[in-house]
C-alpha cells in the first residue's frame, strides 16, 4: 500500500518546463539586438571620432589674427552671376612680416615677385587671407599666367577654391600722407580702374589659364579707409562690377612693409 502511494505522488507531481521555441526565438533575438545595438554604438563612435578629427577651423593659423568674413565662399556664390562684398580684417600685432611666417603659397608669391610695382607684399599677404579662410591652392603666379596678348591687361595671381578657378586681382586702398584721411574720391577712382582692369584681363586670359571667376582683393590701410571702399563699392556701375567679388582686408598692427 505504502509503495502504491509514493508511485501515485511521484506520477502527479507537475513535470519541469521545456523552453517553447518561442521562447528560443526571443532569447536569439534579444541576443541580436543586443549584438546590432553595440555594434551601431561602437559605428556611431566611430563615425563621431572621425569627424572630429577632419573638422577644420578657420581661420586657419597663420601671420596675424584673422577676424570678420571668414569661410565664407560657397555654392551661393559659385552659382550666382551677382558681384558680391566680403570684408575681413588681419592683425600682425608687433610680429613684422617675414616670408617664412607665410603660407606655402604666400612664400611662392613673395619670392617670385610680380610684373612690376611694388606691392608684392600686399599680394602675399592677399594670398594667405585666402588660403586661412577659404583654402585657396596657388596654381600660378602673375608672370606665370598665359594671356592672348602679352602686353594686355593681366591679373595677379591664379588660384583654386571649392574646385573653381579664380583670378584674383590684388590693390591697396591708401593715402599719402597715411595721418590724412582716405579721400571718397580716391577710392571711386581706384574701384573703377581695377574693375575696368579685370572686364580686360578676363577677355585676355588664354584658355589654358581661364579662371571662372574673377577677384578684387582690397588690402586696406585701416577701418576708415575700408569704409570709403565700400561706400564707393556701392555706386559702381553694374555693368564694371559684373560677377566679380571684392574682398576687403584691413590690416592692423605692424603692416608697414606693406605700405
Amino acid at each position: 500500500m505504502r509503495t502504491l502511494f509514493l508511485a501515485l505522488l511521484v506520477a502527479c507531481k507537475s513535470p519541469t518546463p521545456v523552453p517553447t521555441e518561442a521562447d528560443t526565438d526571443t532569447d536569439a533575438d534579444t541576443d541580436a539586438d543586443t549584438d546590432a545595438d553595440t555594434d551601431a554604438d561602437a559605428d556611431a563612435d566611430t563615425d563621431t571620432d572621425a569627424d572630429t578629427d577632419t573638422a577644420v577651423s578657420f581661420p586657419l593659423a597663420g601671420y596675424g589674427s584673422i577676424t570678420g568674413d571668414c569661410d565664407v565662399l560657397d555654392s551661393g556664390e559659385w552659382n550666382s552671376t551677382s558681384p558680391f562684398l566680403f570684408r575681413n580684417t588681419v592683425d600682425f600685432g608687433t610680429i613684422s612680416l617675414t616670408a617664412p611666417l607665410l603660407s606655402p603659397g604666400g612664400q611662392t608669391i613673395d619670392a617670385t615677385g610680380n610684373l612690376g610695382g611694388s606691392s608684392i607684399e600686399s599680394e602675399a599677404i592677399a594670398f594667405d587671407v585666402m588660403y586661412r579662410c577659404e583654402l585657396a591652392t596657388l596654381l600660378k603666379t602673375e608672370g606665370q599666367i598665359v594671356y592672348t596678348d602679352a602686353g594686355g591687361k593681366k591679373t595677379d595671381y591664379l588660384a583654386e577654391i571649392d574646385g573653381i578657378r579664380v583670378g584674383i586681382s590684388v590693390t591697396r586702398a591708401f593715402h599719402y600722407p597715411p595721418t590724412e584721411p582716405y579721400p571718397l574720391v580716391e577710392a571711386d577712382h581706384l574701384l573703377n580702374q581695377k574693375l575696368g582692369d579685370i572686364l580686360l584681363s578676363n577677355a585676355n586670359v588664354a584658355p589654358v589659364d581661364a579662371w571662372d571667376r574673377a577677384f578684387l582683393q582690397v588690402i586696406a590701410y585701416d577701418s576708415a579707409s575700408a569704409d570709403q571702399i565700400e561706400a564707393a563699392w556701392a555706386t559702381i556701375d553694374p555693368s564694371v562690377k559684373d560677377s566679380t567679388i571684392l574682398v576687403v582686408t584691413v590690416t592692423d598692427g605692424d603692416d608697414t612693409a606693406i605700405y
